[in-house]
């Protein structure tokens, strides 16, 4: 059964930097893509970040890019988001969500499983 957490949300100054994880159990890294998204109140959620099976592919939005990073822990089965020079815009609950034998995607609509997110705030 796929099971994913996310960990790492909390309050941060507009400038500051936060790193995010997503705990995967129930697949392994290398066999499918792993995306981020995020849904600030009165906003449909949108793709923020995602990396393929092995890491060779990654995308990032617009919004977000030279900002923030992306990363696989294979051997703990983990992925990370270093979310760098954050801005009051950032704000919102951030979610990762796992494709079997995906491409790298911003698109919500190809992601079924999610998880249960973590709350990003940035001050201002």
């Amino acid at each position: 059964q796929l099971q994913l957490v996310e960990s790492g949300g909390g309050l941060v100054q507009s400038g500051g930097s936060l790193r995010l994880s997503c705990a995967v159990s129930g697949a392994a890294l290398d066999g499918g893509t792993i995306g981020w998204f995020r849904q600030a109140p009165g906003t449909e959620r949108e793709g923020v970040s995602c990396i393929d099976s092995y890491g060779t592919s990654t995308k990032f939005s617009e919004s977000v890019q030279g900002r923030f990073t992306i990363s696989k822990n294979y051997a703990e089965n983990t992925v990370s988001l270093q979310m760098n020079n954050l801005k009051p815009e950032d704000t919102g609950v951030y979610y990762c969500t796992y494709g079997f034998r995906m491409p790298c995607s911003l698109n919500r609509g190809d992601f079924r499983r999610w998880g249960q997110g973590t709350q990003v705030t940035v001050s201002l």
